[in-house]
């Protein structure tokens, strides 16, 4: 015959850490760290890179045309 007695389970729950506000201002202070880090690092690859491609404009002589000049635009020597 089979055993008819019943099964217990007992669920023991993990314990809670609670959070204080010293937790939050760390992680608060950590991702902004991490956000001022990546936007330095980005602006710097930008600046690089906008830079190398000036001097290599200027060192091959592909500077575009200035608009002043395109438009033929001079100084009047007269004012009203």
């Amino acid at each position: 015959m089979q055993s008819t007695q019943p099964i217990l389970v007992r669920v023991i729950e993990e314990p809670v850490e609670t959070t204080g506000i010293a937790d939050i201002l760390l992680g608060a202070l950590g991702l902004t760290g991490v956000m001022l880090l990546a936007a330095l690092l980005l602006g710097g690859a930008l600046g690089g890179i906008l830079i190398g491609i000036k001097r290599i404009r200027a060192k091959y002589n592909l500077e575009p045309t200035p608009d002043s000049e395109a438009l033929r635009v001079t100084p009047s020597s007269s004012t009203l």
